[in-house]
């Protein structure tokens, strides 16, 4: 097993926290994990990618190279385009529709969804609506992990346990929406 992820969005979508779920399950598991992320000018608002790497075998390097990405999930639609060069020809974008608008000359939607489609296989997400389904909007970043379970090679069983062992601290109530959220997305993903 070996797989290249890119999670990309802006500062305050929750990037890490993904990553971090994706890392509890795959170490539960017995895989090597790397993992780096690059934090925007700005916490919140900045532009955000993490790095995320999962073998079976010995992993050198936390960075994936241009071309060897198998997953690129954005909670961000423009933030997509940014790591384009970094997927591979038989790679996947997982990607939300809804902008995060924090520039003034934020591209058109259209045209910016448009670019997505043409490049790769991709499968866009309204992860706005299924959040608030789940419960809440701030479930919107474990909705996207829900939505590109199926293309990381680890069963959702597993993410869900690691759901639960990253939101312990909060409660119940908080680990049942989001495990809520995880399945509206895989549910949407597989439609």
């Amino acid at each position: 097993m070996h797989k290249n992820i890119i999670i990309a969005g802006v500062g305050g979508q929750g990037i890490l926290t993904i990553a971090s779920i994706i890392d509890l399950a795959a170490m539960n598991l017995g895989l090597n994990v790397k993992q780096a992320e690059v934090h925007g000018m700005s916490q919140r608002g900045g532009a955000v990618e993490s790095h995320l790497r999962i073998s079976s075998e010995e992993i050198f390097s936390d960075l994936i190279p241009l071309g060897k990405a198998d997953l690129i999930l954005s909670i961000e639609p423009m933030e997509a385009l940014r790591y384009l060069s970094f997927l591979s020809p038989t790679g996947v974008i997982v990607t939300a529709t809804e902008p995060y608008k924090n520039i003034p000359d934020y591209p058109d939607e259209e045209k910016l969804m448009e670019t997505i489609r043409e490049s790769t296989v991709y499968l866009p997400v309204e992860a706005g609506s299924l959040a608030k389904k789940a419960g809440s909007p701030k479930t919107f970043n474990v909705v996207m992990l829900g939505a590109a379970s199926p293309y990381l090679g680890i069963k959702a069983k597993e993410l869900e346990k690691a759901i639960g062992l990253f939101f312990e601290r909060k409660g119940e109530e908080i680990i049942d929406m989001n495990i809520k959220a995880f399945r509206l997305g895989k549910e949407y993903a597989s439609e």
